[in-house]
């Protein structure tokens, strides 16, 4: 029985493709417990996926990762079927497209599911303008429309003014800005991209991550990613698949992954990782209760401090946003609640959000001052101590 998935873009299930002329035999031995290396020994037949399930949610940047031959390749080249699966089922928003006909897979993979690859592929006697509405073209869409629709991507990836330049003329990285404006001028919900930026020079390529990291936040298409560089996969990646031998060893956010690794193969990928870089505020930001200015009375303020044994308090206004910070020492030496609180309270702070990585904080702590950590609407969430922050780096290099 087929199991439809309702909240997801991209659902697998049961995955498995063999390379070779028998592939039911290896399917047998696979599903008799047999391992990769041995079916290859018995059959001559390679294991590319072994069994892979797993649901990508709209919007979402979901990052496949492994060694070479771990099958991540072959696993994204499912999606579209550029690969075509042994057994198991693809669903691309609730359609099995396992079962469809080569003419929608055509349609498929001209209007909802486009495809970036390692090599740019760009045809060198065509201008970049052409190189770009080329898919369009063989979608049949007219000449004006198809320019219309095409030049507004090589705006997008900053190249317009090399519309009539030919590949040739490019750079590496300018080279796959055209291949990204190609797959976005379909407007293709779901963007494949394989390996990428690995041909690229690390400058161009550490470049090319933040403009895609920039580009998602406006466009936020679905996009499967495949990469070898872990911290690549850290930095980009909502989620992170690491895959071995044609399997999924363990799915989870970049902060799961580092803190949380399944086995041996994932500790090792992550063996070299600069924490600070990944871990977010989140993870290591203290609730404190906050002083409400214009709703609570010093005395308060400090009966609070007392109690929770914290030095210092933050106050907040009406929106609950950060504007000074209150010493307990200071308070002490009040006595009316009438006080005005702007003569004590210290204005100058440090604040960051709760969603950047813990290496932001290291410039702020420029004196003993807790930092201020704000949510997405700028509301107050807590505090951070330099002595949280040593604290949770030195609990990952244990």
């Amino acid at each position: 029985m087929e199991i439809e998935n309702f909240s997801s873009k991209i659902c697998i299930e049961n995955l498995i493709k063999v390379y070779g002329e028998q592939p039911s035999l290896a399917l047998r031995m696979f599903r008799e417990g047999e391992t990769r290396e041995a079916i290859l020994k018995a059959t001559g037949q390679v294991l590319g996926i072994a069994d892979v399930s797993l649901t990508i949610s709209p919007g979402e940047l979901f990052v496949i990762i492994g060694l070479s031959g771990s099958g991540k390749s072959t696993l994204v080249r499912c999606f579209n079927r550029l690969v075509e699966p042994t057994s198991g089922r693809i669903y691309i928003d609730d359609e099995n497209i396992v079962r469809a006909s080569d003419r929608r897979m055509r349609e498929l993979r001209l209007k909802k599911i486009s495809m970036v690859f390692q090599q740019f592929g760009l045809l060198p006697h065509k201008t970049i303008l052409e190189n770009v509405e080329y898919g369009l073209k063989i979608a049949g869409i007219s000449e004006k429309k198809r320019r219309q629709k095409a030049f507004p991507c090589l705006e997008t990836v900053g190249l317009s003014q090399w519309s009539d330049y030919f590949p040739a003329n490019l750079s590496g990285g300018m080279k796959q800005r055209v291949g990204l404006a190609r797959a976005l001028a379909t407007d293709a919900d779901i963007l494949l991209m394989d390996e990428p930026f690995s041909a690229l020079d690390p400058l161009i390529r550490r470049q090319m991550q933040e403009e895609l990291l920039q580009l998602q936040t406006r466009l936020n298409k679905t996009i499967v990613f495949i990469s070898h560089d872990i911290q690549e996969a850290l930095k980009l990646g909502d989620r992170i698949a690491v895959m071995k031998e044609g399997c999924i060893v363990q799915v989870g956010t970049p902060e799961e992954i580092i803190t949380q690794p399944a086995n041996d193969y994932v500790r090792a990928f992550i063996q070299d990782i600069n924490y600070a870089k990944v871990l977010k505020v989140s993870t290591i930001v203290r609730r404190e209760v906050p002083f409400i200015l214009d709703r609570e009375t010093t005395q308060t303020a400090l009966k609070k401090m007392q109690h929770h044994n914290i030095r210092y308090m933050y106050v907040v206004d009406d929106r609950h946003q950060p504007i000074g910070i209150l010493n307990q020492q200071h308070l002490q030496q009040i006595n009316s609640d009438r006080f005005n609180l702007s003569q004590v309270m210290e204005t100058n702070f440090s604040q960051v959000k709760l969603t950047v990585t813990l290496d932001t904080l290291f410039p702020l702590f420029k004196s003993d001052l807790p930092i201020a950590v704000v949510d997405t609407d700028g509301k107050f969430a807590g505090v951070v101590e330099v002595c949280d922050l040593f604290a949770r780096l030195s609990q990952n290099e244990q």
